[in-house]
């Protein structure tokens, strides 16, 4: 998008290797000018501790990214609300909505749900869904995310955290760049970089009690989906 301060070459075909593989590039005095490490750059003006954002590790091609994903949760008087998704795919967007009220009991019905992904980044990988997730209730209920928190993991419709690939290169990109706690499924064999607290959840439900605190543990949407918070 040449609106954004950083710009992503992508590959059509690639004869010698991944077309998955990016390049990731900012506007100077000289033209474009590589950024050699894009996750510094995505991350310069993060604001975890704002209600409805959440950082993600994400890959693109074999380049593990830290990305901010932004929600914004906004009630409306009007009959059709809208679903705004800039970043992700929409459908994706719209099956996590559901997941989110049938799986933690939280009402979106009578809300506008807007979604961004800060830089310009698009993700097309499910590893970013249980960020997407918890930056939206985030957002909802006005509480930010843990400072310092990195979320990684794809939502199944059930409400499990499911796998997802290349877990250590991930955590080794959020402990390089300071972060200290990361949000992960459970049960992947991964080697715990040093200063990074690692915590395993298994559903969306461990993952808000993990994840938040104290106050938004009592909210009415955690009692009504029967989630333990003990």
């Amino acid at each position: 998008d040449r609106r954004q301060e950083l710009r992503v070459l992508r590959a059509m075909k690639n004869r010698f290797g991944s077309a998955e593989e990016i390049g990731v590039f900012a506007m100077g005095e000289a033209g474009l000018e590589e950024v050699p490490d894009p996750s510094s750059a995505l991350l310069s003006q993060a604001t975890t501790r704002s209600p409805g954002t959440a950082i993600v590790a994400a890959l693109e091609g074999t380049r593990p990214l830290l990305i901010e994903i932004q929600s914004l949760v906004n009630r409306t008087d009007n009959a059709m609300v809208r679903r705004i998704a800039n970043g992700v795919d929409t459908n994706r967007l719209l099956m996590l909505i559901a997941v989110i009220e049938k799986r933690a009991g939280l009402k979106l019905g009578k809300s506008d749900v807007f979604v961004n992904v800060a830089g310009g980044i698009r993700i097309t990988e499910p590893a970013a869904d249980l960020g997407l997730a918890l930056s939206i209730i985030s957002n909802d209920h006005n509480v930010p995310l843990p400072d310092g928190m990195v979320v990684i993991g794809e939502l199944g419709l059930a409400g499990e955290v499911r796998r997802v690939g290349q877990l250590e290169r991930r955590l080794s990109e959020a402990a390089r760049h300071g972060l200290t706690r990361a949000l992960i499924p459970a049960g992947v064999k991964a080697g715990r970089p040093s200063g990074l607290e690692v915590i395993e959840v298994r559903t969306l439900a461990e993952a808000i009690s993990a994840a938040f605190p104290s106050p938004i543990k009592s909210g009415a949407f955690i009692k009504e989906a029967g989630i333990s918070v003990s």
